[in-house]
C-alpha cells in the first residue's frame, strides 16, 4: 500500500487535538456515500484515508471512491468540462501578514520610498490596472480575478484613510501607514475596483482576509464593507483565504490570519450584500485528515445557510520556496493520491455544491485531466497571468488558451463548454478545428485571445503586460 506524503506532521508533534480516527467503517462511509446520504466528518475521513483501521492507502479502495465520485459528477452535472476567459490582476504583493505557506507576499517596509531593498515585488496603481484589464477585455476575457497582498496603505476609501490616520501608532495599531511613504500608491480599494469595472467586465475580488484589512480600525461590519465594494463595482468574492478552516491548524501555518469565525462571518456578509461567493482549500501542507473533513463540513454548512456558492476549489499545496519548507516543517505537498481523493471526497460530501474546480496550474495537465474522472468537472481559466502560485514554486503556465482546453477536455472524451464566472450562462463549442477563442464577454467575438505564443491579437501587448 502507498504511503500517504510525509507533508503533514503527526498530530502528536503540533499537539493537535483533531486527529483522523473514528468509530466508523470505510464499507459504511462507502454505502451511505453510494445511496446518496449526506455524510458526516467520521465518513469523510473514512473515504479520505481509505480506511483508518490501517496506514497508508488500499487501492482498490481508492479506485472505489474515485469511480464513484466520477459517477456522482455525471448525474449532477453531466459531460461538461467548463472554463472561463479570466484575467489574474493582483494589485500588490506588499504584506506583512507572514503566512509560513506563502511565497507571494514582500515585506512591505521594502516598497517604501526610502528604501534600499532590492526585492522581486510589485505594486500597481489603479491607473495601471485599468490598463492591464482593458487591455484584456479587447482581447475577449470577461472577467478579472484580483487577489493582493494586504499593504499597509490599502484603506478601504477616503473616510477609512482618515479613520486609520487618527491613531496614535497606527503602524503598530491597524498596519497603516500613509500611501506617502511608499514609492507606488496602490489606491484605495474602491478606487482599484472602479479601475478595474471596464466594459461590463466581471470582477472577482475582496478575500475575506482582503475584507478585514479593508476594515480594520473601524467598528464597521463586514456587510458595511462589502456592501461599498458592491457600490464600487465587486461582481462576486473569492473564497480563498480560507486555508483549513480550523484554528488549531490555522494557528501554524496562517497565525496572523483572520480566524475560522471570520472567514465565515466575511462570506456569510459578502453574499448577503448581493455576491456570489466561492470556497476554496488548501490542503497538503501540516493538516490531517480530519481537519480536511471539518473544512468540508464547514463550507458545506456555510452553503446550506447561504446557498451562493458557485464552486469548491481544492489547492493542494505547493511547497517549493515557502517559509514552511525552507524551515523544514514540511518536506513536500500532497502526494497524487491525496490530490485525487480530496477531490472525489469533495464531490461526495459537498451535496449542495455544484462545481468541483481542478487547476492545472497546481497539477499540470497530465494530473489535472485525471482528476476530471475524480469528481471535477470545471477546470478553471485562461488566467493571462498567475503569479502566486508561480513564485512559489510551481511550474504549469501562466496561460491557457480556448484551442488549449479543447484539445484537452476533448483528448479525455469530454465536452468543453465556455462559462460565464456564476456558471448561468454557457456557450457550447463547434469542435470544428478551430481555431478558438471566446464569445461571451462584452468584447469577445470568438478570435482567440493570442495568435501565437508571443503576440496578441489586433497589436495589443503581450501576455506578459499582466506582470506589471
Amino acid at each position: 500500500m502507498e504511503r500517504p506524503s510525509a507533508a503533514a506532521l503527526d498530530a502528536d508533534d503540533l499537539g493537535f487535538r483533531h486527529r483522523p480516527e473514528t468509530d466508523q467503517s470505510f464499507e459504511n462511509a462507502l454505502a451511505k456515500a453510494r445511496d446518496g446520504d449526506r455524510l458526516s466528518v467520521d465518513d469523510a475521513v473514512e473515504l479520505l484515508t481509505t480506511g483508518t483501521d490501517e496506514a497508508g492507502f488500499d487501492h482498490e479502495r481508492v479506485e472505489a471512491v474515485l469511480e464513484l465520485a466520477d459517477r456522482r459528477r455525471r448525474e449532477e452535472v453531466g459531460e461538461a468540462v467548463t472554463f472561463v476567459a479570466n484575467l489574474n490582476n493582483n494589485v500588490t504583493t506588499a504584506c506583512n501578514t507572514g503566512c509560513l505557506f506563502c511565497n507571494f507576499k514582500d515585506t512591505a517596509s521594502a516598497f517604501e520610498a526610502d528604501s534600499d531593498v532590492n526585492h522581486p515585488g510589485f505594486t500597481k496603481t489603479p491607473a495601471e490596472s485599468r490598463r492591464i484589464v482593458r487591455d484584456a477585455v479587447e482581447r475577449g476575457i470577461y472577467e478579472v480575478c484580483s487577489v493582493s497582498g494586504l499593504h499597509p496603505a490599502f484603506a478601504l476609501d477616503a473616510e477609512h484613510h482618515e479613520i486609520l490616520q487618527r491613531y496614535d501608532d497606527p503602524a503598530r495599531e491597524v498596519n497603516y501607514k500613509p500611501p506617502a511613504v511608499y514609492e507606488a500608491d496602490p489606491g484605495t480599494y474602491t478606487e482599484q475596483l472602479r479601475a478595474m469595472a471596464v466594459d461590463g467586465v466581471h470582477v472577482h475580488s475582496m478575500t475575506p482576509e482582503e475584507a478585514y484589512h479593508a476594515r480594520r480600525g473601524t467598528d464597521w461590519s463586514y456587510r458595511e464593507v462589502y456592501d461599498r465594494l458592491v457600490a464600487a463595482g465587486l461582481d462576486s468574492a473569492p473564497g480563498t483565504a480560507a486555508e483549513i478552516l480550523v484554528d488549531e491548524v490555522r494557528d501554524v501555518i496562517c497565525p496572523g490570519k483572520i480566524d475560522t469565525q471570520g472567514w465565515l462571518d466575511a462570506m456569510t456578509a459578502a453574499v448577503e450584500a448581493g455576491l456570489d461567493v466561492t470556497a476554496t482549500i488548501m490542503y497538503g501542507h501540516v493538516e490531517n485528515e480530519y481537519h480536511r473533513a471539518l473544512h468540508l463540513k464547514r463550507v458545506r454548512d456555510l452553503q446550506d445557510e447561504t446557498g451562493e456558492i458557485t464552486e469548491f476549489v481544492p489547492l493542494s499545496f505547493v511547497h517549493e520556496r515557502t517559509p514552511l519548507y525552507e524551515q523544514g516543517v514540511v518536506d513536500g505537498g500532497a502526494s497524487d493520491t491525496e490530490d485525487k481523493l480530496l477531490i472525489a471526497v469533495s464531490r461526495l460530501f459537498l451535496d449542495n455544491v455544484a462545481n468541483v474546480q481542478t487547476s492545472w496550474v497546481k497539477y499540470g495537465d497530465e494530473k489535472a485531466l485525471e482528476t476530471l474522472a475524480c469528481g471535477a468537472n470545471d477546470f478553471m481559466g485562461t488566467i493571462l497571468s498567475e503569479e502566486i502560485t508561480k513564485r512559489a514554486g510551481g511550474d504549469y503556465g501562466q496561460f491557457r488558451s480556448f484551442d488549449d482546453y479543447v484539445e484537452l477536455i476533448t483528448s479525455v472524451g469530454r465536452r468543453p463548454v465556455e462559462r460565464s464566472t456564476d456558471y448561468r450562462t454557457r456557450r457550447e463549442f463547434d469542435l470544428d478545428g478551430g481555431p478558438y477563442g471566446p464569445q461571451l464577454g462584452p468584447e469577445a467575438d470568438g478570435t482567440p485571445l493570442v495568435d501565437d505564443e508571443t503576440g496578441s491579437r489586433g497589436g495589443a501587448e503581450s501576455t506578459a503586460a499582466a506582470d506589471d
